[in-house]
């Protein structure tokens, strides 16, 4: 049995609408990480995204030195691209 091929297909698509993020949006989100970044302790985050790094490096939790790092106001991305670099990036294999 496949869904939606050969059981449980549906009579007629439904619609579908992308949504639609409002420019004015983007433009304040870059105005405040703008202000976030210009308003923190970068010695303060980079000692921190490197105290996560070290600990992904080993066998430590890296829940606490997260922890610090966000406190210290580094964004989600930089403390996702300081495990990206110690870990990779996951690609699912193609064999089901």
């Amino acid at each position: 049995v496949v869904v939606g091929v050969n059981r449980f297909q549906l009579d007629e698509e439904e619609p579908y609408e992308p949504l639609r993020v409002d420019p004015a949006i983007e433009t304040q989100q870059a105005e405040r990480l703008a202000k976030l970044r210009a308003e923190r302790d970068q010695v303060a985050v980079d000692t921190a995204l490197a105290d996560l790094k070290k600990a992904a490096e080993g066998t430590d939790n890296v829940l606490y030195p997260m922890k610090e790092a966000l406190r210290a106001r580094a964004t989600v991305g930089e403390v996702c691209n300081a495990l990206r670099e110690v870990w990779g990036t996951y690609v699912p294999s193609d064999a089901f």
